[in-house]
């Protein structure tokens, strides 16, 4: 695995210029989170946004969420402004390839980028046009940027599970147009309930969506066993599983990876404190885990600050932070053909840089 926990590492500015260059996964990324606060504001103006902030400095503070919030619903308080925004199809094409552009720009060159398409159908957008308008915005910016997009539809616990059959269902008809996952998220205490939406992930299932579920955001290990009855592949979010032995043992056994957001996770008031996340233990007891942002803008931290604090604030060290980078590979919602090819362009990478070339 390399340097033991608490080896001298690269002193921070050889930290930051490694990570930036090193090529990193992102598997847990809202696209409504991600919104460009010089976009957002161009859109109030174009699209006439009364009730909304007319300048940068104001459309920012409504974007980006407390750095320490009481709990998940001051965390989505954030995603008022963008979610209004993103109602036409071309603010969300905008939206998709813009994003795509700022995580090639950081040097993510596996990316996958969730969205809820009901929450953009307010003002008579089409669900197809609106699913539509996000893989085509996605695509064109792999295509100029290199990077490998997948996407991931967002269902929404408050929804009617009636409606979420139906998203499920036309969310398949895109699987040739890169959307290759379904999801489950919202406000996990007012609706903490998963099996209500079952149906929905069979279907999903059924036509080869891969599932993800958001779990433990409130409600902490138990909430991550209840998910499991949605048979996710993954669970975004879910550090609350710590606490319970025989829950991290199922998640090894059955290989469900949680995928961590230590920023956002402290946003929402998970954990108190950063350097509280129990990351690096559920790393190092063998629990699959993978390493993201969440949201670009809301948590305001790019991939490469996220990997920058777990090295100098949750204590990893370097081989294992680049050992949960190539994790994310193996747990991508992606093609074998292409994870493989992935995988070669990483460890070709990591063998011309000397920090990682005993690991690579």
């Amino acid at each position: 695995m390399g340097d033991a926990p608490g080896h001298p590492g690269p002193d921070d500015r050889d930290l930051r210029a490694l990570v930036r260059a090193m090529p990193k996964t992102e598997l847990h990324l809202h696209l409504d989170g991600s919104l460009r606060p010089e976009t957002a504001l161009e859109l109030i103006k174009s699209r006439g946004i009364d009730d909304a902030p007319r300048n940068l400095r104001g459309v920012r503070a409504a974007l980006v969420a407390p750095a320490h919030g009481a709990d998940q619903a001051s965390l989505l308080k954030a995603f008022d402004l963008p979610i209004t925004l993103l109602q036409d199809a071309e603010a969300l094409e905008r939206a998709a390839s813009e994003l795509v552009e700022d995580k090639a720009a950081d040097e993510v060159r596996y990316l996958e980028i969730r969205w809820a398409p009901l929450l953009h159908v307010r003002k008579g957008l089409p669900l197809l046009s609106g699913i539509a308008a996000v893989c085509r915005g996605a695509r064109l910016a792999a295509e100029r940027t290199g990077t490998e997009v997948r996407l991931i539809a967002t269902a929404m616990r408050s929804h009617d599970p009636d409606a979420n059959v139906t998203l499920a269902e036309v969310a398949a008809s895109f699987l040739d147009s890169g959307l290759s996952g379904f999801d489950l998220a919202g406000p996990e205490e007012a609706f903490p309930d998963f099996a209500p939406h079952a149906t929905a992930f069979a279907i999903a299932r059924r036509a080869g969506l891969r599932t993800t579920v958001h779990a433990g955001e409130w409600g902490g290990a138990a909430q991550v066993r209840a998910a499991l009855v949605l048979e996710p592949a993954r669970i975004a979010h879910g550090p609350g599983a710590a606490d319970d032995p025989d829950l991290l043992a199922e998640l090894i056994e059955r290989t469900i990876p949680l995928d961590l957001a230590p920023t956002s996770n402290v946003q929402a008031g998970i954990v108190e404190r950063l350097e509280d996340h129990p990351l690096p233990r559920l790393y190092r007891d063998g629990v699959p885990v993978t390493l993201s942002t969440d949201d670009l803008t809301v948590s305001s931290i790019t991939l490469s600050e996220e990997y920058v604090r777990a090295v100098e604030r949750l204590g990893l060290t370097m081989a294992e932070l680049w050992a949960i980078d190539l994790a994310g590979l193996d747990h991508a919602f992606v093609d074998e053909g292409t994870r493989d090819v992935l995988r070669g362009r990483f460890l070709t990478w990591a063998s011309s840089t000397p920090e990682l070339a005993a690991t690579a």
